[in-house]
């Protein structure tokens, strides 16, 4: 115990600060003090010995013309640039067992579990019970957190400490969501627009957006083969579900020739396969069934993360739930998935504001989308539902400023933003973009961007940051998608859908450059960034947002314009030129 004491005091005096927040969250409150004994589970993220080289390694692999272009690393390959030092992990560990823990620790990962009294004097500071306005259970937070100056060189952060996100751990980007009325049993008839293929073939897409709409659109035709190494994935959170029942009725009525497919499901951190759930389960079955509409035959899987998992419960917090950290969680798994076990693509429709992320968690958990890149993982994000922003305001000062959102801004994953109508496809108005905060603007987007930011000149120039990785890339029709949901066909709309058709475009690519012998695409935008000529430029529309505030009158906005623009990125994709680009020779059929 004297041990304890001196290390304390001796923390105390030399401690380094090592994130800091000014004041609680909006949205949040405290709702109380802690109790000694409520249990605590937290990560350390070491420093890793190489994670330029690996960055540029990256890149090269992914930039075409490059002599390393599609060379991707095995698992092993990668943990060999992510390991820390010896020293890192030895003097970590030393640290916690003086204080009686015993780490389990993962090559840049240490975890360990202990009780909120203990990590009160482990970081120097006291964490308490918060509460998020919108719902959710309450989180165990602090609003800073030191460590020794001797740790400093060799630990990038300790979460959840400081990461208190929105609503859980993420927010699902479904904008709207209702069902349609059919006592028939037949999609509504009437037309809102008609999707014209690229040989000129007009379809009648109705009301409703449909695959068959999606794919005269976009003129897919290729038909892969369903073998495991072309599935494609995505990532369920929230407690949400993808029901088998609605799958099997999606598949019957949009793709009769998938009819008897079905999806699988991993469980991760606690996740579950609720087909009896009563939350929610709209997302989770928009994104299996348009994966589904698009790629089939290919093998869909359903990662289902949990996040918000119960607290071990004690005397004086007998009901309090816990908290994790689903995106740290959900990565852990797949990064330590055998190589021949990874899916080619996974997309993924949640996000949050990227300012409600402390700034530490949102470089490490990019560095590990960069690391799924590094294994010829395709990771696809929704790009959010918001436009410029929501409440437009900056934390740190009150003042206004345009809000991008994470993890749509890492640069290692492929944000997708989203379109309506046909002849010409528009920007759906609330496709959001923007400026990253926290990444700066990535070289393969220079260019483009850069002609953007001339063309605009200083408009909003200062609510944002013209240096930021900018968002999204490429879009995809986003509105007024059929979804069967609780065994009502409903109508759904948001980035959320947009998200999935592009991975089943992306699926469809990576089975196709197998058939030729090709290392899949691995990570996107340099390769997208070069293939400028395979989208379609959205050039009307626009995405709103800051709603009411006074700088801007009505709103402000992000208009579609002629090239790159903030809300639907590059354009939409034309799939034959993708697929002649992506592996020449494939016959589009």
């Amino acid at each position: 115990m004297r041990l304890v004491v001196v290390l304390t005091a001796a923390t105390a005096a030399s401690a380094r600060v090592m994130d800091r927040l000014t004041e609680t969250p909006k949205g949040w409150s405290r709702i109380g003090s802690a109790s000694q004994q409520d249990p605590v589970t937290l990560r350390i993220g070491l420093r890793q010995q190489h994670a330029q080289a690996l960055e540029q390694a990256v890149l090269e692999m992914s930039t075409p013309g490059h002599p390393n272009y599609g060379m991707h690393m095995t698992r092993d390959e990668v943990r060999a640039f992510t390991a820390p030092s010896d020293a890192s992990r030895d003097i970590v560990a030393r640290w916690l067992r003086a204080y009686g823990i015993h780490p389990d620790v993962d090559n840049d990962w240490v975890s360990f579990s202990t009780t909120a009294a203990k990590a009160d004097m482990l970081l120097n500071t006291t964490f308490s019970w918060y509460q998020y306005s919108g719902g959710g259970g309450p989180k165990l937070r602090t609003l800073q957190y030191s460590i020794p100056d001797d740790l400093c060189d060799h630990i990038d952060l300790i979460q959840p400490t400081t990461r208190f996100g929105q609503l859980g751990a993420q927010k699902s980007t479904i904008f709207d969501m209702h069902r349609i009325e059919d006592d028939v049993g037949l999609v509504p008839t009437k037309t809102s627009f008609a999707a014209t293929s690229l040989s000129g073939e007009a379809v009648e897409c109705g009301s409703t957006i449909t695959p068959s709409c999606l794919k005269a659109l976009y003129n897919v035709n290729y038909t892969a083969a369903n073998t495991p190494e072309n599935r494609v994935a995505f990532a369920s959170y929230l407690e949400e579900y993808a029901r088998y029942s609605d799958f099997a009725l999606f598949a019957e009525r949009f793709v009769p020739s998938a009819k008897g497919q079905n999806f699988s499901v991993e469980l991760i951190n606690g996740g579950l396969d609720d087909q009896k759930s009563s939350r929610d389960s709209g997302e989770a079955n928009l994104d299996a069934q348009y994966l589904l509409g698009i790629a089939a035959p290919l093998p869909v899987v359903e990662y289902s993360t949990g996040g918000r998992g119960p607290l071990v419960p004690t005397r004086d917090q007998p009901r309090l739930p816990g908290s994790n950290e689903p995106y740290l969680e959900w990565l852990t798994y797949m990064l330590n998935l055998p190589d021949g076990e990874l899916p080619r693509t996974i997309s993924t429709s949640y996000g949050e504001e990227e300012q409600s992320i402390p700034q530490e968690y949102a470089l490490k958990t990019c560095n590990m989308f960069m690391q799924l890149g590094a294994r010829g993982v395709s990771v696809i994000f929704a790009s959010g539902d918001s436009g410029p922003g929501n409440s437009c305001v900056r934390n740190t000062n009150n003042q206004t400023y345009f809000e991008p959102t994470y993890p749509a801004g890492c640069p290692f994953v492929t944000s997708v933003g989203a379109t309506i109508g046909t002849n010409p496809e528009r920007a759906v108005s609330f496709s959001s973009g923007g400026f990253s905060i926290y990444h700066s603007r990535p070289a393969y987007q220079k260019a483009v961007v850069s002609s953007y930011l001339e063309s605009i000149n200083d408009t909003y120039a200062s609510y944002f940051n013209r240096e930021g990785r900018a968002i999204p890339d490429v879009s995809a029709q986003g509105s007024n998608f059929a979804v069967y949901d609780k065994g009502y066909l409903s109508m759904m709309s948001g980035t959320s859908a947009s998200a999935p058709v592009f991975a089943g475009i992306v699926a469809l690519l990576n089975a196709a450059r197998k058939t030729k012998g090709e290392p899949p695409l691995g990570f996107l935008n340099p390769w997208l960034y070069n293939v400028t000529h395979a989208f379609t430029d959205v050039t009307s529309g626009y995405g709103g947002g800051c709603y009411g505030k006074p700088d801007f009158g009505r709103s402000a906005r992000w208009n579609a314009t002629v090239g790159w623009d903030p809300v639907t990125g590059l354009g939409t994709p034309k799939f034959e030129i993708l697929l002649k680009e992506a592996a020449p020779g494939v016959p589009n059929e």
